[in-house]
C-alpha cells in the first residue's frame, strides 16, 4: 500500500510559479507510475501529468504542456510538479496519485493524496 501527501500549494499571481511535492510512503514507490490531477470547483477531476516509474516517460495535458514539468526522485520517494507561467484557470485542488500503469484516466489509479490548493490570482 502507498500513502501520498501533497504539499507546496498556495496563492500566486498570474505568471508566477509553484512547485508541488508529493511524498510517498512504502518501499515500492519506485514501481509506481505517478500522476497529477486537478479539480476546480464545479468541475470534474482532470488529468495534468504523469511520469513513469523510471522517470523516463512523461505525458502532459495540452492545457499545461510547455508550462508544467513532472519529475521524481525515487531515492526520496517524492514526485514533483513544477508549474510555471501560471494562469487563473490553473486554480484547483491538485492531487497526486499512484498506479502501476502509465494512465491519464483517474479511475485507474489506486492510491490518492488528500490534495493541495493552488490559487492563481489575475
Amino acid at each position: 500500500q502507498v500513502q501520498l501527501v501533497e504539499s507546496g500549494g498556495g496563492l500566486v499571481q498570474a505568471g508566477g510559479s509553484l512547485r508541488l511535492s508529493c511524498a510517498a510512503s512504502g518501499r515500492t514507490f519506485s514501481s509506481y507510475a505517478m500522476g497529477w490531477f486537478r479539480q476546480a470547483p464545479g468541475k470534474e477531476r482532470e488529468f495534468v501529468a504523469v511520469i513513469s516509474w523510471s522517470g523516463v516517460r512523461t505525458y502532459y495535458a495540452d492545457s499545461v504542456k510547455g508550462r508544467f514539468t513532472v519529475s521524481r526522485d525515487n531515492a526520496k520517494n517524492t514526485v514533483y510538479l513544477q508549474m510555471n507561467s501560471l494562469k487563473p484557470e490553473d486554480t484547483a485542488v491538485y492531487y497526486c496519485a499512484a498506479d502501476h500503469s502509465l494512465s491519464v484516466t483517474s479511475y485507474e489509479y489506486d492510491y490518492w493524496g488528500q490534495g493541495t490548493q493552488v490559487t492563481v490570482s489575475s
